[in-house]
């Protein structure tokens, strides 16, 4: 369906101030793609999303989102994919509804289409019951389900989320798990960054795993499992990332 790749990094390399924390990070994904992405805190993860949305400086390497560049080509490329932060990204004094029509502004949505839109994400998310409450009396699960409809209103081919599982209840995470794999049946791809390996496992295609700021696995989840003598995606990961195994790491697959 699309000659390029949804997404491709080759050789980034991100810094705060004179410390390195990104090394020559190389992986590409293609559509139809559900790719987990996990290390331990610190690993350089959310480091690598923010320099793939074009919020984070990079010191050397490339990026592109369905081949457009996020920082030279930003316009175009904040097209392509939909993010979700960790940190969620909302305004405290803004209602869900008013995030929505600003999103929907931002990406020129006319005005049918956004109106409908807006009307699907607040059903598909469950926000309809805080639809007009300020962000800052929302808790933690109803927040990130307004940050999930805010990232993806413009119905992006590449999602981009970080944590987004993050204080959802069941029924939001059942939820989530099925528009993910809809999304990747439908030719879409997702690169999903979290700590919940139980759901990697079961959800995720292929799994790049990140340690000290390098790549030190990428392969299909299954070959991973293969590996651990449990076959739990927690024993591998752990396994690859310890810290004793320093910075003379390579990458094992």
């Amino acid at each position: 369906m699309h000659e390029l790749p949804a997404i491709v990094v080759s050789g980034l390399s991100v810094a705060y101030g004179d410390t390195e924390v990104v090394h020559g990070v190389d992986f590409s994904i293609g559509w139809g793609e559900i790719c987990g992405y996990l290390g331990p805190n610190g690993a350089g993860k959310s480091t690598t999303l923010r320099a793939m949305v074009g919020v984070q400086p990079v010191r050397f390497g490339e990026i592109r989102i369905s081949g457009c560049c996020p920082f030279t080509e930003a316009v175009a490329a904040r097209q392509q994919f939909g993010f979700v932060p960790d940190t969620g990204g909302l305004f405290s004094l803004l209602t869900p509804s008013e995030h929505l029509a600003f999103v929907a502004d931002l990406h020129e949505l006319p005005r049918e289409v956004a109106a409908s839109r807006i009307e699907q994400a607040v059903g598909r998310f469950g926000i309809s019951d805080f639809l007009n409450r300020r962000v800052d009396s929302l808790s933690t699960g109803q927040r990130q389900r307004v940050a999930l409809a805010c990232g993806l209103l413009h119905e992006p081919r590449v999602w981009i989320l970080d944590e987004p599982m993050s204080g959802l209840d069941i029924d939001g995470v059942m939820t989530l798990r099925s528009l993910l794999r809809e999304h990747a049946d439908r030719g879409g791809t997702v690169l999903y960054s979290s700590h919940l390996l139980d759901v990697v496992e079961r959800l995720c295609d292929r799994t790049l795993i990140l340690a000290a700021g390098r790549v030190v696995a990428d392969a299909p989840v299954a070959d991973l499992l293969s590996l651990a003598s449990d076959r739990r995606l927690e024993t591998i990961c752990h396994e690859l990332t310890r810290p004793e195994l320093g910075t003379d790491r390579s990458p094992s697959f």
